[in-house]
């Protein structure tokens, strides 16, 4: 089934799953449903009343960035599946029918169903991440929170920080993004011994920070979301440096919200945080706009049809890293991973870390700026 770009999703944010590799038994022949012909397959679960707004959102980005380079394969909509049980036998079908690359499944069932096969004869590009042993020609791209996670507990690193309050909310994201962040701060590193100082669950209890003391190299790091983050932030110490993940921007259209969050540190794709990022220009924004975590899955869609491209053309070892728009992109194994820009909340606007601040917006009465001074109207 062809399908047009519609509207967006959530974002789909999963652990790596271990694949063990399937026994190699003969692949029965498919025949085409269609006169075969060399396209792109693009296989995301349109269908599904769970993934179909998140699958939409990667089909907006895919065909933004096919649209601007034309000469490429066209590209042909596989959406009517499940993928957790039929992802390959679609998978089967677009080869028959002529794809000359694949990109999907979406889903982490879909691409595990998907990584166990032996018989992957074209570049293909699934859009999530496993672990295991695969096929030559299968990649993995997703976006994982535990990678931002271990992104900034490198940043911290660097800021010569040495002790770490982790705050958690006990979802089983903030546990992955604790665990995923507590591995890379204590992994040994240039002789340094980086430890965790306290941990702390917060439920909705302010009471929990009471104790909190401004230590000289420690910081915290925020397992949350936005939401808890702004109830979390404005009981931490003004002083300690205060790490967090995407997870804590929805974006900079609301100021007086992102206030509570001024001073915390984290790592967002250029896509949200540089629109005058050269790889960034270049693309059409959606339309209308999408939510900030359904902008990081159009993201997603943009870069998988550059690095689809690069794969048909057998210049994946000459062409990365590649300046994605969801980040810095390099292979490791079989995954690409993308390096994300740190930033920094100032005057609840969301900027770039290191960058001037941004001129102070009075958003209440009698408001003060950084140094004490009032903010006058404008």
């Amino acid at each position: 089934m062809v399908t047009e770009a519609i509207t967006p999703p959530a974002l789909i944010v999963e652990t790596p799953l271990a694949i063990a590799p399937a026994e190699a038994k003969p692949v029965p022949p498919v025949l085409p449903t269609e006169t075969p012909f060399p396209h792109i397959a693009l296989l995301l679960p349109l269908q599904s009343a769970i993934f179909g707004p998140s699958a939409d959102a990667v089909q907006q980005g895919f065909f933004a960035a096919a649209n601007y380079k034309r000469q490429m394969l066209p590209v042909r909509v596989y959406s009517d599946f499940d993928e957790n049980i039929s992802v390959v036998a679609v998978y089967r079908q677009a080869i028959a029918n002529g794809a000359r690359a694949v990109v999907g499944p979406l889903t982490r069932n879909g691409v595990s169903a998907l990584a166990a096969e032996h018989d992957i004869p074209v570049p293909t590009l699934a859009l999530n991440i496993v672990e295991g042993q695969f096929a030559p020609q299968l990649y993995f791209f997703g976006m994982a929170a535990e990678a931002e996670a271990r992104q900034v507990a490198q940043l911290a690193k660097q800021q010569g920080l040495h002790q770490a309050i982790i705050v958690t909310t006990h979802t089983p994201l903030s546990l992955r993004l604790q665990s995923a962040f507590e591995e890379e701060w204590t992994a040994p590193a240039s002789g340094a011994d980086r430890g965790i100082l306290r941990e702390i669950e917060y439920n909705d209890d302010p009471a929990v920070f009471a104790d909190i003391a401004d230590i000289s190299d420690t910081m915290v790091f925020l397992a949350a979301d936005a939401e808890k983050s702004r109830l979390i932030r404005p009981y931490l110490p003004n002083k300690l440096p205060v790490y967090a993940t995407s997870q804590i921007f929805t974006g900079n259209g609301n100021v007086l919200a992102n206030y509570d969050l001024n001073g915390v540190h984290f790592v967002d794709m250029p896509w949200l945080l540089q629109p005058d990022h050269p790889a960034v220009m270049i693309y059409p924004r959606a339309n209308p706009p999408l939510s900030a975590s359904h902008e990081r899955l159009y993201a997603l869609g943009i870069d998988s049809f550059r690095l689809i491209g690069l794969m048909l053309d057998g210049k994946i070892n000459t062409a990365l890293p590649l300046d994605g728009v969801s980040g810095q992109i390099q292979l490791s194994g079989h995954t690409f991973q993308h390096t994300e820009t740190p930033a920094v909340f100032v005057q609840g606007h969301a900027q770039l870390s290191g960058a001037p601040a941004a001129p102070a917006t009075q958003m209440f009465p009698g408001q003060l700026d950084n140094t004490g001074q009032a903010i006058r109207t404008p």
